[in-house]
């Protein structure tokens, strides 16, 4: 059977490139006589893997010798509770929530500590981006949290809150390396990488140094300490260590893409095209304020949930998977991430068209 465009939030599609020549090394990686799967995380051709995806990761994103970049377990989510427990000083942190993530990230917090809400676009479905340059902020938190890009709703940050001196911690699953970073603007970056960057399993943290406390509260788990981590160079336990040489494969893929910059073009070129689409047509529309829409997670509309239900079902049969809305939108929603080629979005374009003549 032939391949399919795959639009699924994640696990998500992965470079076809990325997946031959792992499926070539499947039985016997560089001559090892072993697959990655197999091998021990002690070994000398394991180290070489983690070697390189870290600095092919620090090179793409430009990240400062004073950041840590841990490869963790335990999905994003796990990370909800582990920012908290890490980042604790004065018991007291802000939030800004923008979808359904943000939402559970500051509720596993507030088993830690205080959460401020500062603002929220829960109003309005999670539709937009709240205005964040100006937030009633305590001087006293540890930190401002956001989800930079929310996957189910199609929302992203394009200007960072103001956090009045603050730390900003982003959880960043759904943007990873899409578009260049200033990574100084953060003090935590983190995101699981099976929307943008590999198979599920393993999550990606880049934490500044001085942020990562030399000693945790008694009752933190040992792995959830971000210092168990960074000590042993993500090699405390054993790692995923398959997901880790996958991830180090779509790294290098991105640079011979052209780096971050040639991916946020090619992410731009991807999005206008369904964007424009959607802004034309008289049948689907976007759910997203047009000045918040995200270049990776695409929602729209047709208003009817039965016809909505007939185009998804129709676009499977087309070789268009993975189409349908999160339950609490509804309707249907496109991630065209990196690996997402651009014959894709067309093909999913003039499928629109086609049922939109058929439908009206």
């Amino acid at each position: 059977m032939a391949r399919v465009y795959n639009f699924s939030a994640g696990p998500a599609v992965l470079p076809e490139e990325v997946l031959k020549e792992a499926a070539e090394e499947m039985l016997d990686y560089k001559g090892c006589g072993m697959s990655v799967m197999e091998m021990s995380h002690r070994s000398k051709a394991f180290q070489q893997i983690i070697d390189e995806a870290e600095q092919d990761i620090r090179d793409l994103m430009n990240i400062p010798d004073n950041y840590k970049v841990l490869f963790l377990q335990g999905g994003a989510s796990q990370q909800f509770a582990a920012v908290p427990m890490n980042l604790k000083k004065n018991g007291k942190a802000a939030y800004i929530v923008t979808g359904q993530w943000a939402k559970k990230a500051a509720a596993e917090a507030e088993k830690y500590l205080e959460v401020q809400r500062v603002a929220s676009s829960a109003d309005k479905t999670f539709s937009y981006i709240p205005d964040c340059s100006d937030l009633d902020i305590d001087d006293d938190v540890d930190y401002v949290y956001i989800c930079e890009n929310n996957t189910i709703y199609g929302t992203k940050y394009h200007t960072l809150p103001n956090t009045k001196g603050h730390t900003l911690v982003a959880d960043v699953s759904s943007c990873f390396l899409s578009e260049p970073v200033d990574v100084e603007k953060y003090g935590v970056i983190y995101g699981g990488v099976q929307k943008n960057i590999g198979p599920a399993g393993v999550v990606i943290a880049i934490v500044r140094e001085d942020l990562i406390p030399e000693e945790v509260d008694d009752t933190v788990p040992t792995m959830l300490a971000w210092k168990t981590q960074a000590d042993a160079d993500s090699l405390y336990n054993t790692p995923p260590c398959y997901g880790i040489y996958i991830c180090g494969k779509v790294f290098k893929w991105i640079k011979k893409m052209g780096g971050l910059d040639a991916m946020k073009k090619h992410n731009e070129e991807k999005a206008q095209i369904l964007y424009d689409f959607l802004d034309n047509s008289k049948l689907f529309k976007g759910t997203v304020a047009k000045e918040d829409r995200s270049l990776m997670n695409v929602p729209f509309v047709t208003g009817n949930e039965e016809l909505d239900a007939k185009f998804v079902a129709e676009a499977k049969a087309a070789g268009l998977e993975n189409l349908k809305g999160h339950r609490t939108v509804g309707g249907m929603r496109a991630s065209i991430y990196n690996a997402m080629p651009i014959e894709g979005v067309k093909a999913l374009v003039e499928f629109m068209e086609k049922f939109e003549k058929e439908n009206m």
